[in-house]
């Protein structure tokens, strides 16, 4: 096999230089990135959409025989498993991890602090609750009802105002440490679509689900409901516009939380049960 030409080299060493040119001065670019993340979270989510199609229509004995709304879902919950572990990670660096929003090491006013990376992570998300709100509406209510539209809703205008604004982006990303529960609940409905809904697995996974869910969705949510209270000084300096949505969103969702975890309570007991008398 001959080795490749120079001006094959050249050629490639050019469109590299290029598209490191178009990544730094657009699409990274502070004045861009809230508008190029967006658009990226949308086309990625489309290409997820495909890959899981593509992947599963050759590899699952079960997405086969589904019906195509079935497998329309099937597909979307792969859209919202990837989101879901991508964003809780990042939420789970930028909270735990990063010195970004530390009270040690910054001077500055911790409710306006953000970085490209954040602001990047935020509109992958806008994004991604975009898309799915759009699949939502086109086979209403198949994919969800309306207590879907309402999570998507007001998450999408909690996270697209700390994007532009730049502000609360510490609460915004407490908040979506919250997905990291999404990918137990959509294994839970891959396992049922499969017909493993009396495995080992199943219940497992249940388990999961409600240690997850209390952790994540519950005590997380108080946790960052004190932190606005020590706080309070800084955030009584926000916009009023996201003054509320500080308290608003978290509340609204947390409510939701409440009402979902008391039916995630109820299946575990009633499964748990189940698998007791046999």
């Amino acid at each position: 096999m001959s080795s490749p030409s120079l001006q094959t080299i050249g050629a490639i060493k050019s469109y590299h230089h290029q598209a490191q040119h178009l990544v730094n001065n657009y699409l990274l670019a502070d004045p861009f990135i809230p508008y190029t993340s967006v658009l990226t979270g949308i086309f990625l989510c489309k290409v997820v959409y495909d890959l899981c199609h593509f992947i599963s229509n050759s590899h699952s004995k079960t997405y086969i025989i589904l019906t195509k709304i079935q497998r329309i879902e099937w597909n979307n919950r792969g859209i919202s498993t990837v989101h879901a572990l991508f964003i809780s990670a990042l939420s789970l660096y930028f909270v735990f991890c990063s010195d970004l929003f530390s009270d040690r090491w910054h001077n500055d006013l911790v409710v306006f602090r953000s970085s490209r990376l954040s602001s990047l992570g935020l509109g992958l998300s806008i994004g991604y609750f975009i898309a799915d709100l759009g699949m939502i509406f086109w086979k209403y209510p198949a994919l969800g009802g309306l207590e879907y539209i309402v999570h998507h809703s007001l998450s999408g205008v909690a996270v697209a105002y700390s994007l532009f604004s730049g502000e609360g982006q510490l609460y915004t990303y407490m908040v979506l440490i919250s997905e990291i529960t999404t990918p137990e609940i959509n294994l839970r409905w891959y396992l049922d679509t499969a017909g493993m809904k009396k495995s080992m697995a199943y219940v497992v996974n249940g388990v999961f689900i409600f240690l997850a869910w209390l952790v994540a969705r519950i005590l997380l949510f108080i946790y960052m409901f004190y932190h606005v209270y020590l706080h309070y000084n800084q955030v009584m300096r926000m916009h009023i516009f996201g003054y509320a949505l500080v308290f608003g969103v978290p509340a609204a969702l947390g409510i939701m939380n409440l009402i979902w975890f008391g039916k995630i309570v109820r299946g575990v007991k009633k499964t748990l049960a189940k698998r007791c008398e046999c």
